[in-house]
C-alpha cells in the first residue's frame, strides 16, 4: 500500500505544536513500518531533520511540489497532484484537505479554537507573489464557497475543517475533548468516524542527558540565569501570555523578596504587541526574558533549569509542552481547562487562567510549597508513561491500515 502524508508543516524551521506533531509522527511511522510504501509531499525542499528522520527506510520518498503563489498550495498544487498520482491513502496531520484524493483519506483536526474564540487569531489576507492577484484570488473564493467565505486566514479555518468533515473518510483526534467538541459543533458528524489518538513527547530529547554537564552551557547560550518561571509556546492571545506577565508583576508586588524571572520561550505571533506592552508597563524589562524560538537540542535543558512551569493558555487542544515539562521533572501549573486535566491528570496545579490573582497565586504556592512540588514531579514522571510518539504512530498507521 502506498501512503501519501502533507509533510509542508514537518518541514518549517520554527515547529511548535501541530509542527512538532507531524515531523515526529513521520519520525516514528519511518521506524516501525517497514511494509508500506510512503511519499512525503513538501512545498519546499525537505529539510536536512526531516531527511535524517526517514534516511533508514527506503520506503519513503519525497515529492516536492513547486508552486507559484504563497498561499493554497493544498487546494492547488496538492489537488493537482491527487489527479495526477494519487496514492492508495492520503493522510493529512496538520492542515488542510486538497479538494480531490483518494477514497481513504484521513485528517488530524487538533482543535476548534477558531470556532469559540475568533478574536484570539488574527484574519490575515492570502498571500501571493504575483502583482494584484489578491483581488481574484478573493473573488474567485468568494464565488466558489457562494459568498460563505472570504480569502482569509480565520475563514480558510472554518471552510476547511467542514470540508474535512464531509469529505475524509476518518478524523483524527488528538484528544477525547477535541472529539466531543467536534461532535457538538458539528452535529451531522458520526462518532464512529473520529478515532482518538494522543500527542506524544520526544523521549529521546526528555528528560535530557548530562544534565549537570550541559544545563549550564545552554543557559549561557541564552542569557538566562536561575531561578525563573518558564513558559513554552506562541507569545499569542491564544496562549494567554499577557495575563502571564501581568500575573508575575501582581506576584513581585505581593512577594518582593521573590527572585525569580519569568522566561517566556517562543515567537511572537498575534497579540505579542501587547505582551510588550505590559512588560514595559509594569517594570519588567529586567525580569522578563524572551529568548525567541529555541532549538529542540537545547529546549529539555531549558525545561529542566526552571523552578516552575507555567502553561495559562485560553484554549488548547492538547498541550504537547507540559508532556515535555512533566518528562523533564519539572512542577507544572496550568490553566483549568478540560483537555489539560485530560493530558495531565493528578500531575499539575490547575488555576484559573481568567484570573491573575489565580495565575499569581499558583506561581507562588508551585515555587514555595515543597511537599506539594515532590508530589508533582513524582506524579508527572508516573504520567508521562501514558504519551509516546510512537504509541501515536502505531495507532494512527493502524487506522491508515486499516480504512
Amino acid at each position: 500500500m502506498t501512503i501519501g502524508i502533507d509533510a509542508s508543516r514537518a518541514n518549517l524551521l520554527h515547529k511548535t505544536g501541530t509542527e512538532w506533531y507531524s515531523f515526529y509522527l513521520i519520525k516514528n511511522l519511518a521506524e516501525i513500518d517497514h511494509t508500506n510504501k510512503y511519499w512525503l509531499y513538501v512545498n519546499k525542499p525537505p529539510r536536512q531533520e526531516l531527511i535524517e528522520a526517514v534516511s533508514h527506510n527506503s520506503n519513503f520518498s519525497f515529492k516536492l511540489l513547486n508552486w507559484p503563489i504563497y498561499s493554497f498550495w493544498t487546494l492547488g498544487r496538492l489537488t493537482l497532484e491527487m489527479i495526477w498520482c494519487r496514492p492508495d491513502v492520503l493522510f493529512v496531520p496538520a492542515h488542510a484537505l486538497p479538494l480531490f484524493g483518494p477514497f481513504k483519506t484521513v485528517n488530524t483536526i487538533h482543535d476548534l479554537a477558531f470556532w469559540h474564540e475568533r478574536n484570539l487569531y488574527r484574519s490575515v489576507k492570502s498571500k501571493t507573489k504575483l502583482f494584484g492577484s489578491h483581488k481574484l484570488i478573493n473573488f474567485l473564493v468568494t464565488v466558489i464557497t457562494l459568498g460563505r467565505y472570504r480569502s482569509n486566514s480565520v475563514d480558510y479555518l472554518y471552510w476547511s475543517t467542514s470540508f474535512a468533515l464531509r469529505h475524509a473518510k476518518k478524523i483524527i483526534a488528538v484528544s477525547d475533548f477535541t472529539k466531543q467538541e467536534i461532535l457538538e459543533v458539528y452535529k451531522k458528524t458520526l462518532p464512529t468516524k473520529i478515532e482518538v489518538v494522543h500527542n506524544g513527547y520526544n523521549s529521546d530529547l526528555y528528560p535530557p542527558l548530562n544534565l549537570a554537564e550541559k544545563l549550564p552551557k545552554v543557559l549561557t547560550k541564552y542569557s538566562l540565569d536561575f531561578p525563573y518561571f518558564l513558559y513554552v509556546g506562541r507569545l499569542e492571545k491564544k496562549k494567554n501570555t499577557v495575563a502571564l506577565v501581568e500575573a508575575f508583576a501582581l506576584l513581585l508586588e505581593n512577594h518582593p523578596e521573590i527572585k525569580s524571572n519569568l522566561v517566556l520561550v517562543g515567537d511572537a505571533s498575534f497579540g505579542y504587541d501587547e505582551v510588550k506592552y505590559s512588560i514595559q508597563e509594569y517594570n519588567l524589562e529586567s525580569r522578563v526574558i524572551l529568548p525567541g524560538w529555541i532549538k529542540e537540542e537545547d529546549l529539555p535543558y531549558i525545561f529542566s533549569g526552571a523552578q516552575a512551569f507555567i502553561f495559562p493558555s485560553k484554549y488548547e487542544g492538547f498541550g504537547i509542552p507540559i508532556l515535555q515539562s512533566l518528562a523533564c521533572g519539572v512542577p507544572t501549573a496550568v490553566s483549568d481547562l478540560p483537555v489539560l486535566r485530560e493530558v495531565a491528570g493528578e500531575a499539575a496545579l490547575y488555576f484559573d487562567q481568567n484570573d491573575k490573582n489565580s495565575i499569581s497565586q499558583a506561581m507562588f504556592r508551585i515555587i514555595n510549597d515543597e511537599q506539594l512540588r515532590q508530589e508533582l514531579i513524582i506524579k508527572g514522571r508516573e504520567r508521562v508513561k501514558d504519551f509516546s510518539f510512537k504509541k501515536c504512530a502505531v495507532e494512527t498507521l493502524k487506522i491508515l491500515e486499516n480504512l
